[in-house]
């Protein structure tokens, strides 16, 4: 009967100090990156991992991938005829692609010989060379051209390596939760999952950017009616039509100034006229009593 009564009395009190137990024992945790998080005497989830912004500076390169993620962005140089009317025409194919427009910016549109702007868009990744021939077409010439891919397929792989380290330790914590008898416990728990959860959700949302981005390529496209006016310094150092254009822009400028100040002086002639006026009829008296 004694030995009956221990085995009871034991058995109640290994259930009541059981989840205290697997509170407040240290448990290691597979944190971000193989990092470890420590839950000791209920302290707050520390992890160790030094790793917790959204991406590594260097993952480790994995070449046995075939599909690879790459971020393409192209920049085109184009001498144009009308800048306006072809910023609207590029807009209208990207569009038509299933694209879309990110920004354009327009200077001088009225000016034939010194309009200039920039468009940028976004074309689908397996249409890009479509788009690119189709944007040289509306060219008087390509002025400069170039193509830029960045392999962000390390990248995306690590991400998804520290997603199942973070769901590991996210499970774990979950079997304690589901054990967890006291407020103070539970509230500890909760909050080292919000933590994780947060951290889980930051890395997908980085995921899924990086499969939007190499879905999509970024195309910018600088446009003038002047080749000099483009961000690119032609290879001819002598080109009697650009200097032409010049000398017909600074004419232009010249005689808008010119026209501005007539217009400065016949608003202000209100004041200045009276004023020579008043001046002259002094100076009259002054000569005649001298």
């Amino acid at each position: 009967m004694a030995s009956v009564l221990l085995l009871i009395v034991a058995y109640f009190i290994f259930k009541n100090l059981t989840p205290s137990l697997l509170l407040n024992r240290s448990i290691s945790a597979p944190g971000i990156g193989g990092g470890y998080g420590v839950y000791d005497e209920g302290a707050s989830l520390k992890m160790t991992s030094n790793v917790s912004s959204l991406s590594r500076s260097n993952p480790a390169p994995v070449p046995e991938v075939k599909d690879r993620l790459v971020i393409t962005e192209s920049t085109m140089s184009l001498l144009v005829k009308k800048v306006a009317e072809t910023q609207k025409s590029i807009q209208k194919k990207a569009e038509e692609m299933g694209g879309y427009l990110v920004n354009v910016n327009t200077s001088n549109p009225e000016e034939a010989v010194a309009a200039s702007g920039s468009i940028t868009v976004r074309v689908p990744q397996t249409k890009l060379d479509e788009a690119l021939n189709y944007f040289r077409s509306l060219s008087v010439k390509v002025v400069s051209e170039n193509i830029n891919g960045q392999d962000v397929t390390d990248q995306y792989i690590d991400i998804d390596a520290r997603l199942a380290n973070l769901n590991k330790t996210k499970a774990k914590f979950e079997e304690i939760m589901s054990k967890a008898e006291k407020i103070d416990e539970i509230l500890q728990v909760q909050r080292e999952l919000v933590n994780l959860q947060d951290q889980i959700d930051s890395l997908k949302g980085q995921q899924i950017y990086l499969e939007k981005s190499a879905q999509i390529s970024k195309v910018t496209i600088y446009l003038s009616t002047d080749e000099l006016a483009l961000p690119y310094a032609p290879s001819e150092a002598w080109r009697p039509t650009v200097i032409f254009k010049k000398a017909v822009r600074s004419m232009v400028g010249s005689l808008r100034k010119i026209g501005n100040l007539i217009i400065w002086l016949v608003v202000y002639s209100v004041i200045w006229i009276p004023a020579l006026i008043i001046y002259k009829l002094i100076q009259r008296r002054r000569n005649k009593k001298s």
